[in-house]
């Protein structure tokens, strides 16, 4: 099996009887040793003997005092939100649990940087054994930003970081024609090389055509199915659509921020400006398996997923609503 997403450290975890991933004293290690949490020269003793301890014992409890004591302020910044992760995985028998609860409650409040990375291994789990380089590529929006770029008919999307990153590399072609910055170098998904997405995925350097009625959406469909199903083990079909005709809106999640706002004007029956309309790129409908516990409003009746851009550009996409959106009477499994 091929293998991909190094980088989000899913080797360095266990997996329990139903295939979720276990917390290992390796993976808690990966975030001790990061940049932003290695002593430098300058650090005080208080932030080496925290460091050094929590290295030989990765779950050893932290006071607030210990931390409080270190000197550097964004030292103790560092910290604090490093162990609000950490606890938060030691508190739940599984990262999938975790994230659970974290989705569902307002009072564990982490910065987007560990919810992505949260969701990153996540993902990587509910794909094992995905074979197919255009799901993975699409996935990747469910926890990066993505820039979008319009060119002719085609409607194609970037790694935000990437596009905008300011090492240098060779203008390509496509770069010259979408007007991306020159500092960023992206290839768009193909065919012909799509072979190269597993030696480059920790890169995140390819770009995926998200033009209505093509692969990549199609794509985008098959990651959210394995998402749902990976962590609430509800059987839905998704498919994406070209257009939204006539159809009674009992039910929609917004995949976005921005998707959330257009949704909620078109539920009370607006009709989209030009140019609120021009910010959708994507529109699937989502069908439930017979046997799924939908709530008796919508039993029988499809539930609609909109994706959209901001104004800048920028797709920030939030998976979570596709586990807290959708309307099942039964939202969690057991935790």
């Amino acid at each position: 099996m091929k293998d991909f997403w190094i980088s989000c450290g899913h080797h360095l975890l266990d997996r329990d009887a139903e295939g979720w991933l276990v917390v290992t004293d390796e993976f808690l290690k990966a975030y001790f040793v990061r940049p932003e949490l290695m002593p430098p020269s300058e650090a005080c003793d208080a932030e080496r003997m925290l460091h050094r301890v929590l290295l030989a014992d990765p779950r050893r409890p932290v006071s607030a005092a210990e931390v409080a004591a270190m000197a550097d302020a964004d030292a103790r910044e560092n910290w604090r939100f490093v162990l609000a992760f950490r606890d938060l995985l030691l508190s739940h028998s599984s990262l999938e649990a975790a994230y659970l609860a974290l989705v569902r409650s307002a009072a564990i409040r982490l910065p987007p940087l560990f919810v992505n990375q949260l969701v990153h291994v996540i993902l990587r789990n509910a794909l094992d054994g995905c074979d197919d380089p255009f799901v993975l590529r699409a996935a990747e929006l469910f926890f990066r930003p993505q820039r979008v770029m319009l060119h002719e008919q085609a409607l194609v999307v970037g790694d935000e970081e990437t596009i905008g990153g300011l090492g240098p590399a060779p203008v390509s072609p496509l770069i010259s024609m979408l007007g991306v910055p020159a500092e960023a170098e992206i290839d768009v998904l193909t065919d012909d090389d799509a072979e190269s997405y597993w030696e480059r995925s920790d890169l995140f350097d390819t770009g995926l055509d998200l033009t209505g009625g093509g692969r990549g959406q199609a794509a985008l469909a098959q990651a959210m199915t394995r998402w749902i199903f990976h962590l609430l083990g509800a059987e839905v079909g998704v498919a994406p659509l070209i257009e939204l005709r006539d159809a009674r809106l009992t039910w929609y999640v917004g995949l976005d921020a921005d998707a959330t706002r257009i949704g909620d004007r078109l539920w009370h029956g607006e009709i989209l400006d030009e140019r609120s309309a021009g910010r959708v790129l994507g529109l699937f409908r989502l069908d439930f398996a017979a046997a799924a516990p939908v709530l008796d409003a919508v039993d029988g009746e499809p539930v609609y997923l909109i994706l959209a851009m901001s104004d800048d550009k920028v797709v920030r996409m939030k998976p979570q609503n596709l586990l807290t959106g959708l309307p099942l009477k039964q939202l969690e499994t057991a935790l």
